[in-house]
């Protein structure tokens, strides 16, 4: 009987210490909802701040004011819409019913450097398929490898068909833009048949309580050798703005394997795992929480830069060339 007091008064004792705050669902519970929960979780206030000065409680105090309970719904997101753009972050969404919140400028104002038609033209009709990859052995002998997405897994066998296939080439173009992410889990499999070594690639945090700096101390990532056929010649990976999530964990990877050059514009970042949750009216909300860093500790969430820009020239795309490709076939033949 001793034992059954203890259990049930610790307990409530326990019980006590981690009682959540909860909100109603109105428009103020809905604003103070998304306010505390990104103020928990993002994961970049400190580098905001530093970069241009983003105080989180200003913005609570400012964007407060805009709310009661007489507006609409269509009224509140725009409302929680300007707010969650004071953070200026392409990777931070509330998805409602009826549209989703974004800042999608990182790369809507850009030149997506993308002819899904010129595409269609380099693989030409005799193609080979494995998973998400499409590849073929250009005139050149330069072999391409489009990746549009991580969707899937990448089996090991499909990889060692596909890399035997193209080992007579003299070099490879892995095209890599448009690809929004998917299953990091698959990217590192492809990346893993570039190195021979166990690489180190870049570094994680991971937040651990709801201060803005409450963070873990950075813990390596590294990139092992896949089993299997390993590419051994040169390597170009084709980028743009609209790469991001696990395909610009990729090209991080990629970029520290020593046979292998970047082309193209700048990835889109948003590299860092995603925190997702819920206001009480039932729209959801999805940003960065984990940030990530390259092999130099610089930050990949807001993209990474190419060893070479090249932008689709109007002329080339007129006359049915795909200039980022033309210039990586150059550069495997130097």
């Amino acid at each position: 009987m001793k034992h059954l007091f203890l259990y049930v008064w610790l307990l409530a004792i326990l019980t006590a210490c981690v009682r959540e705050e909860t909100f109603s669902d109105n428009a103020r519970g809905n604003f103070e909802s998304l306010w505390k929960q990104v103020d928990e979780h993002y994961c970049f206030f400190d580098y905001k701040k530093e970069t241009y000065g983003l105080d989180w409680n200003e913005v609570h105090a400012r964007y407060a004011k805009q709310v009661d309970e007489s507006m609409t719904n269509s009224q509140l997101f725009e409302v929680l819409t300007h707010m969650l753009a004071e953070l200026k972050d392409g990777h931070v969404n509330i998805y409602s019913p009826f549209d989703v919140a974004r800042n999608w400028s990182y790369h809507e104002n850009y030149p997506s450097n993308q002819s899904d038609t010129l595409i269609r033209k380099y693989l030409g009709t005799g193609y080979h398929i494995a998973g998400s990859l499409r590849y073929r052995i250009l005139d050149d002998n330069i072999g391409y490898i489009q990746c549009p997405n991580f969707a899937n897994g990448i089996g090991a066998g499909n990889l060692d068909h596909a890399l035997l296939y193209l080992a007579p080439c003299n070099g490879l173009i892995i095209d890599v833009r448009g690809n929004g992410g998917g299953l990091l889990t698959a990217a590192e499999m492809l990346a893993s048949r570039f190195t021979n070594k166990n690489l180190l690639v870049g570094y994680m945090q991971h937040k651990r309580g709801p201060g803005h700096s409450d963070f873990s101390p950075m813990q390596e990532q590294r990139l092992k050798p896949g089993r299997g056929i390993r590419w051994q010649k040169a390597v170009v990976v084709l980028t743009n703005r609209k790469v991001f999530s696990a395909a610009n964990e990729f090209v991080k990877y990629m970029k520290c394997c020593p046979q292998v050059q970047t082309v193209g514009d700048r990835t889109g970042g948003g590299a860092g795992l995603p925190f997702s949750g819920e206001l009480p009216n039932g729209w959801s909300i999805r940003f960065s929480a984990c940030p990530t860093y390259d092999r130099d500790r610089r930050h990949t969430e807001f993209g990474i830069a190419p060893d070479h820009y090249v932008a689709l020239a109007d002329k080339d795309l007129k006359d049915g060339k795909d200039t980022l490709i033309e210039y990586a076939r150059k550069l495997l033949h130097e």
